[in-house]
């Protein structure tokens, strides 16, 4: 797993408290929405997330970033690339 810190995103995500497959389907939503280049960061406290996106990035062709871990939640970047 790679660990960021101070990352800048261009568009945020929160969707803390929010259950499975809303990690994805929020991700793909808010991926259509940004230009290619930009950053999304993603705020989810699911821990199966830990695989599903960057498995998502690999699957889809953009670029998985990394994770930065808070007390209650982990922010996901991702950099649009297709």
């Amino acid at each position: 797993m790679k660990f960021v810190d101070n990352v800048k995103a261009d568009v945020t995500a929160d969707i803390v408290y929010m259950m499975c497959p809303m990690h994805l389907l929020k991700l793909d939503e808010m991926m259509k929405k940004i230009e290619k280049g930009q950053i999304l960061e993603i705020m989810t406290d699911y821990d199966g997330a830990l695989e599903d996106i960057p498995q998502w990035c690999e699957k889809t062709g953009n670029e998985f970033i990394g994770i930065h871990e808070d007390e209650d939640y982990f922010k996901f970047y991702v950099r649009k690339l297709v």
